[in-house]
């Protein structure tokens, strides 16, 4: 038999669905605001118009039929489709739509406190027709990018401030002092080790970083630059070198026992990852992203 699904059809669907997971017409009842005989003639309009018995109802309880569960697993396909293609539509409808490009600074995904992939979720779910493109590029890279229209919003740290931009602090993420196993420091003990005992090797520190922390250390001829963070800490799993290094990342090669974490209280610090966005009206899709990326973080823009 052919059969054409139809408006009336979909609204009997969506009572059976809400009865079925619900586990009773009674327990339905205020989900779908509707009488318990109500919602006994729906169920019985959709077995007629289906040609099958769907549950069983009555003082023996509640029981779906081997078609019924059929019919319950169509229907969640069914539903979930014509929900996908009305986010679509009302995407189109309100400018959720289009490319939208993130940057984002190296090495945080490690980090819990990055809640980027939970916004990517909401996105998927509510704006599914914006097309979100990430970028994995260095901090002021990010900052020039986002103020040059190369970038919708940005997200990191970094020392350049633009005036053309408005940031948000997500959260703060802690840096310490690391060497790598085959450091003279690796097997010494706590209280054996001091700053000088540290500053007295040669370190690996970030080519963005101000020229303050840059030239922390005396051995400045023997020290190195790594302008990403998996360079460095390839650089300090070495063993040649110190470097200043985010925790949440570092712990992975920590718990492997390739990397020691040494207590240099005047170099640990914490870097603010913000995100960044232009100032001014935004576009539409533009503005949800951020909005929503702010949102996973508890902030509002």
């Amino acid at each position: 038999m052919s059969m054409k699904i139809s408006g009336s059809d979909l609204h009997l669907l969506r009572v059976f669905e809400s009865v079925v997971r619900n586990g009773g017409i009674s327990a339905a009842q205020m989900e779908l605001s509707l009488s318990q005989p109500t919602i006994s003639n729906h169920l019985t309009a959709l077995e007629r118009r289906l040609g099958a018995k769907l549950c069983e109802r009555g003082r023996r309880g509640f029981s779906l039929t081997q078609e019924g569960r059929r019919v319950y697993e169509v229907s969640l396909e069914l539903t979930g489709m014509l929900e996908a293609s009305s986010a679509r539509l009302s995407g189109l409808g309100s400018g959720l739509s289009g490319k939208v490009t993130v940057g984002i600074v190296d090495c945080l995904a490690t980090d819990p406190q990055l809640k980027v992939s939970e916004a990517i979720e909401e996105l998927s779910r509510t704006a599914p027709e914006i097309e979100l493109s990430l970028k994995i590029m260095r901090p002021n890279d990010i900052t020039k990018a986002v103020a040059e229209h190369e970038l919708d919003v940005g997200i990191g740290g970094s020392n350049i401030k633009v005036a053309s931009l408005a940031y948000r602090t997500l959260y703060r993420e802690e840096h310490v002092v690391y060497c790598g196993q085959g450091h003279p420091l690796f097997q010494a003990s706590d209280d054996a080790v001091t700053s000088a005992d540290c500053h007295a090797y040669p370190w690996v520190y970030r080519g963005y970083w101000n020229g303050v922390r840059a030239q922390r250390t005396d051995s400045t001829v023997l020290n190195r630059i790594a302008y990403d963070i998996e360079a460095e800490v390839l650089m300090v799993l070495s063993g040649a070198y110190l470097g200043v290094l985010p925790v949440h990342y570092a712990s992975v090669f920590e718990q492997q026992g390739r990397l020691r974490r040494l207590a240099v209280p005047d170099e640990d610090y914490f870097a603010d990852i913000e995100l960044a966005i232009r100032t001014g009206e935004q576009a539409a899709n533009v503005g949800y992203v951020a909005e929503v990326i702010a949102k996973a973080h508890d902030l509002h823009l």
